[in-house]
């Protein structure tokens, strides 16, 4: 039977995600300066010590994937709003540089266990068989976090200090996410009813994958989807520098804002016209988008127009890559121990994304924007070769699987 996404699930989850990145995420580059300005510190290292947090958070990841298998998804994100809550209130309280390293520290620590990797998690524990398109559906909510809370986090600072924004940012988290998490963690289908072990196991999605191609399979989609972490961020991290180098001037920031409405409208397209589209042939469009967007750029430069179609297809990409992170891993590994291999991915990708703008920005002052540009094309042909030989070997697996499927 053709069951509907839990609708109300999606929804409480798409607040608390567009809360969850726009708090302890997006709001960090307009509070920055003036962090770095009270403590004494450079901005770029403020931005070093985020990066050094996201990194050491990603190692933690798998455990918290772990967590959420064993007690529940809803339960793990109910205490990271709590945690994300007391993070911020120790930031904006801190006294001293080393209490706020840890705050940030703690900050970034409580994000694994509230955004999007525990989000999707919460969707396949509560439908399995709905999870990918839940999972497309929530990604189109919440990639309007950056939409709303970049000018908020704006009109808010210039009425507040960074750290009465922070306070006001950790209400949000105790008084908006909490009680939804709280009721996710209850939320059933079938009007709130606790599914029994049986019943769990029937609505269970098994992968595509036989057991024995999962390892090598699980492998190669780690690395294609490390290296497209690491192409998006370090982009993105240095977009509008990058750009200006190129000779766009003033245009590059006009360029920059394009990227997120593309993020939400890959998505809608994809929830529209995707729903025949295998999701490894989604995965490998996802990967092919990135190197063809750079190449766009480096080809058509200082030509606005085609930085205009850079940016439009570049932002597609990256909204697939939400989703493809989402589904992949339960379409070919199935709903059983999804939320420890999310916790794996997060690793992965949190990994790459800590380390890739130190490295882009340490290419861009010695070696100019072209040649930062032509090593992201590289690498994400790279991450293409991966996810070609992810679909070869999927399919594959999946040929050979068949015989026994038909005589069981």
């Amino acid at each position: 039977m053709n069951e509907r996404p839990p609708l109300a699930a999606i929804a409480a989850l798409g607040i608390t995600q567009i809360i969850g990145y726009g708090t302890l995420y997006y709001s960090f580059s307009i509070l920055a300066p003036d962090m770095a300005r009270d403590f004494g510190w450079s901005v770029d290292w403020v931005f070093g010590f985020l990066s050094a947090a996201l990194f050491m958070s990603g190692l933690t990841a798998p455990y918290a994937g772990r967590l959420m298998d064993r007690f529940g998804t809803g339960r793990v994100m109910a205490l990271g709003s709590v945690a994300a809550s007391l993070s911020l209130m120790l930031c904006a309280l801190a006294p001293n540089r080393v209490i706020f390293l840890l705050g940030i520290l703690l900050t970034e620590l409580s994000a694994n266990l509230v955004q999007y990797g525990a989000a999707f998690a919460m969707l396949v524990e509560i439908g399995p068989r709905q999870g990918a398109r839940s999972i497309t559906y929530l990604t189109l909510i919440a990639g309007f976090a950056s939409t709303i809370f970049w000018p908020f986090t704006t009109f808010l600072h210039e009425h507040l200090a960074w750290h009465q924004v922070y306070w006001l940012f950790a209400a949000f988290n105790l008084l908006i996410c909490l009680p939804l998490h709280v009721w996710l963690s209850l939320y059933r289908r079938g009007g709130g009813r606790v599914l029994s072990a049986s019943d769990a196991t029937a609505r269970s999605v098994a992968g595509l994958l036989p057991l024995n191609a999962q390892k090598h399979s699980f492998r190669l989609m780690l690395a294609g989807m490390g290296l497209i972490a690491f192409v998006n961020t370090a982009l993105l991290f240095h977009l509008v520098p990058v750009l200006r180098g190129l000779g766009l001037g003033e245009a590059a920031v006009l360029v920059a804002t394009l990227f997120g409405p593309a993020q939400v409208l890959s998505r809608f397209t994809n929830m529209i016209f995707g729903k025949n589209l295998s999701v490894l042939h989604l995965a490998v469009l996802t990967a092919v988008l990135p190197p063809l967007a750079i190449l766009v750029l480096v080809l058509s430069y200082p030509w606005t127009f085609g930085s205009i179609l850079f940016a439009i297809v570049f932002g597609f990409g990256s909204g697939l890559s939400s989703i493809v992170a989402g589904t992949l891993p339960l379409s070919l590994f199935g709903s059983e121990g999804y939320g420890a291999r999310q916790g794996q991915l997060t690793l992965v990708r949190l990994g790459a994304s800590a380390l890739s703008p130190f490295g882009l920005a340490f290419l861009l002052e010695r070696a100019g924007p072209d040649l930062v540009l032509w090593s992201l094309i590289l690498l994400g042909l790279l991450s293409l070769g991966f996810f070609i030989a992810l679909a070869r070997s999927g399919n594959r697996a999946m040929q050979a699987a068949q015989p026994a499927d038909r005589g069981s």
